[in-house]
């Protein structure tokens, strides 16, 4: 098959790196890609939100699938305009995107669908959660659990215009449940947890990932089938209802509450930086599954898991999540894959041969190990091989659940 991914981030190098060994990829092709990603496919400089861009390229390709990695352009109907003109497209459309693409049309879709979620407010008085109606990058939800943060909050939050909703606050674990969709079914992928919050302990602002781990010590196979059961499915049978179909990833973020498991959120795409560590612990080939699910057809289609643990940590701009960072150099990415770590590029660009910086989010390092511990440890160690001026991340990713591993297995 010829495959064009769309896309330039973290998340597509990792899916351009497990695409890369499949069996049925004849070639592949990113747009626009990132240095990372050259590895593994041709790089070509059209936007992912140019849809006629990737139009005109799919088809001088001849490509057979094309599978569209980032919220805005799905959001925007990217997919449509592929689909309309025979494209096979691994991606929702418009109308199925808006589950991410407004927070007040996926509660309105959750209440018809009968799926728990947070209850809503009124008005916003502390503890609340605040939530900008449309796309944040990951960073438009506000936790407030005094009148001070919600004051700050409300400021912040007014930056982006447009509607908000505010919800009650909820207190848990806090789960990350994809699941690969064919319009009327859904598979899960496994459970992933990533770390929101800018600092260690869970503080600072909100980005798009700071880093995560697979598996999910507390969530069960049992309970992922109770998941798929309660909230992803009566989900896609609502869209569907709608004539809205979603083909695509469902990504359900979970809190694990005393009274049961309640949605937070929808995406519709794959999580960043979840994918990151939930791809290297697939041992099946993923082509085959995106390919059946565009083709509204996941009826046998499995996911086997390996026992291996996988964490990734995030190396961030200085100035993230309100700024970026270009061209300072980049050292000892190649120093770090050679002690067994995934490294995927995520603001990166080329200085001559030589990798500078591009972004807010730069690199994810990723480790798979026999143990959430020894991944975590074998994570960390690769984070102190590279360096760049500014580097920040946090040292506490996947820290809570390793005693949860080590209580779970005795």
């Amino acid at each position: 098959m010829k495959v064009l991914l769309v896309g330039s981030g973290g998340r597509e190098h990792a899916l351009a790196w497990k695409l890369s060994s499949s069996p049925d990829l004849d070639e592949l092709h990113v747009a626009p890609g990132n240095p990372g990603i050259a590895r593994f496919g041709d790089c070509h400089p059209v936007r992912a939100e140019d849809g006629e861009g990737l139009l005109a390229l799919a088809s001088s390709l001849a490509a057979d699938l094309v599978v569209v990695g980032p919220e805005a352009p799905l959001v925007a109907g990217v997919a449509d305009e592929l689909r309309h003109s025979g494209v096979a497209v691994f991606g929702p459309g418009r109308g199925a995107a808006r589950i991410e693409g407004s927070k007040t049309f996926a509660k309105e879709v959750m209440r018809a669908a009968g799926v728990p979620t947070a209850r809503a407010m009124s008005v916003a008085r502390p503890p609340c959660v605040l939530k900008v109606d449309g796309l944040a990058a990951g960073k438009g939800v506000f936790v407030c659990r005094t009148q001070a943060e919600l004051d700050t909050s409300l400021r912040v939050a007014a930056a982006y215009g447009g509607a908000l909703v505010i919800e009650e606050l909820l207190e848990g674990d806090e789960v990350s449940l994809l699941a690969l969709a064919d319009g009327r079914d859904a598979v899960a992928l496994p459970p992933a947890q990533d770390s929101k919050r800018l600092e260690d302990g869970d503080l600072g602002p909100n980005t798009g990932g700071m880093g995560s781990f697979s598996p999910v010590p507390e969530v069960t196979p049992e309970l992922v089938e109770e998941l798929l059961e309660t909230v992803h499915r009566p989900v896609l049978a609502e869209l569907a209802a709608r004539e809205t179909p979603f083909v695509g990833v469902l990504y359900a973020g979970l809190m694990l509450t005393e009274s049961g498991p309640s949605v937070l959120e929808f995406n519709c795409r794959f999580g960043d930086p979840e994918t990151q560590s939930l791809l290297p612990r697939l041992e099946s080939d993923l082509l085959g599954p995106l390919a059946a699910a565009a083709a509204g057809e996941l009826t046998g289609v499995e996911l086997p898991v390996g026992r291996d643990a996988c964490v990734t940590v995030v190396l961030a701009a200085d100035g993230y999540p309100e700024g970026r960072d270009v061209g300072t150099p980049i050292v000892g990415i190649d120093e770090a894959e050679a002690q067994g770590a995934l490294v995927f590029q995520a603001g990166t660009a080329l200085r001559g041969d030589r990798p500078v910086t591009n972004g807010g989010r730069i690199l994810d390092v990723t480790a798979l190990a026999p143990t959430l511990p020894e991944a975590r440890d074998a994570a960390y160690s690769a984070c102190e091989r590279i360096s760049f001026a500014g580097m920040r991340l946090r040292r506490d990713i996947a820290l809570a659940a390793v005693g949860k591993w080590q209580h779970a297995r005795g």
